[in-house]
């Protein structure tokens, strides 16, 4: 399954990274990724020459990890909790975690994430909400959902109830900006939303679909059946499904 959850799931937007630096202004100073999977957002950061540490508590994650970033030797992974996570006296510029700030204990998080940075540090926080771009697809897919009793749409909205909001919008609805907000300790807050068009055929989008835990979860033989029809619905609409993907990110800085 980590294997699967390496191939299948999606990356970031290069143009987040950038501004996510530009934001940081890191200097000599390192980064703290939490939760950093099996690299999909690491990667892209130790390419642009990023000295990171990871903290990954899945070791099978962690495995897979450090093999993903062995030609960059700026990168150390800690297999562990972040919240059992020591950074032994040093105090970073950037503190960032992709798709992943939602496993951490909502009620030290803040506390942690202030503790590991150093004066003026950035916190980074960003995930990738998709939509189906056709409608009708989309509706014939949510009633797939609808028979398995998965109320979670993993297919995301239709692309078109996310509206045309790329570039820098007002605020987040909810969490984790209204969090931050009530923490007090965080200045400089700014959202900023990315989007790009992801063609995905039938067997690369069912991976992708077999690696979240909504599916995961599932008896393997509803599991199964569910993906079966899934793949039957792409088929039938032309053997495969075109995202409107977003990569939206959150920014703050400790005051």
């Amino acid at each position: 399954m980590t294997e699967l959850y390496d191939a299948a799931r999606p990356g970031y937007a290069d143009p987040l990274v950038a501004d996510v630096l530009a934001y940081a202004a890191l200097g000599e100073r390192e980064a703290v990724e939490v939760g950093a999977g099996t690299g999909k957002a690491t990667v892209p950061f130790a390419a642009a020459g990023t000295p990171l540490v990871c903290i990954e508590p899945d070791p099978r994650m962690a495995e897979v990890l450090r093999r993903n970033t062995s030609r960059y030797p700026g990168v150390r992974v800690h297999s562990g909790g972040f919240e059992e996570w020591q950074p032994g006296g040093r105090r970073f510029g950037l503190l960032f975690a992709a798709t992943s700030w939602h496993w951490v204990d909502p009620e030290r998080r803040w506390g942690l994430a202030r503790d590991a940075l150093a004066p003026g540090g950035a916190v980074a926080l960003f995930w990738n909400p998709q939509g189906v771009r056709d409608p009708r697809l989309h509706a014939a897919l949510a009633e797939v959902d609808a028979r398995h009793g998965i109320d979670h749409a993993p297919h995301g909205e239709p692309a078109s109830s996310y509206g045309d909001v790329p570039g820098d919008w007002a605020g987040l609805p909810g969490w984790p900006e209204e969090e931050c907000r009530r923490d007090g300790r965080f200045t400089q807050l700014r959202a900023v939303r990315y989007r790009q068009v992801q063609q995905y055929d039938t067997g690369r989008y069912l991976g992708y679909l077999a690696s979240l835990s909504r599916y995961r979860v599932l008896p393997p033989d509803r599991r199964e059946q569910v993906l079966a029809e899934t793949g039957r619905v792409l088929d039938a609409h032309g053997g495969g499904i075109e995202m409107d993907h977003f990569s939206d990110l959150f920014l703050a800085r400790v005051g």
